[in-house]
């Protein structure tokens, strides 16, 4: 497998739509988020820029992913493989981890289905811009 043979500027595309989302998706449900989480705003430490840096590399690394898993697990990279292909990443990890941990944790189930399903949609953006770009 070449690791470095996949679609570069689809790869940033998609990273830069999953973040979109994540702006849009959060401003939506903010008062959710922040009630699930159990913080205020004040709480939160809005300066610090760092979540947004690990937010852009881990999405990036995210889609790198998807352009590289889709065609090995589907045999083409087109929209639906793309797609498809998130959605299996998704049921196969990104939830069920968050699950586990958040049992653990002790997170209301309403964190793990607003986090979760933002992730969801994100591995869904990203098939869709690097089926986009094949």
């Amino acid at each position: 497998m070449d690791h470095l043979a996949v679609n570069w500027l689809a790869i940033v595309l998609a990273t830069v739509a999953s973040m979109a989302l994540g702006v849009v998706w959060y401003m939506g449900l903010s008062r959710q988020w922040l009630a699930a989480l159990g913080k205020t705003r004040e709480e939160l430490n809005s300066s610090d820029p760092s979540p947004y840096i690990w937010s852009v590399v881990v999405q990036f690394v995210m889609a790198y992913f998807v352009a590289l898993l889709t065609p090995k697990l589907f045999g083409s990279t087109d929209v639906a493989n793309g797609i498809w292909c998130g959605i299996h990443m998704w049921v196969g990890f990104v939830i069920t981890s968050m699950i586990l941990n958040h049992r653990y944790q002790g997170q209301k189930w309403s964190l793990t289905l607003i986090d979760g399903g933002y992730l969801l949609g994100v591995l869904i953006v990203q098939g869709l811009v690097i089926g986009l770009f094949g």
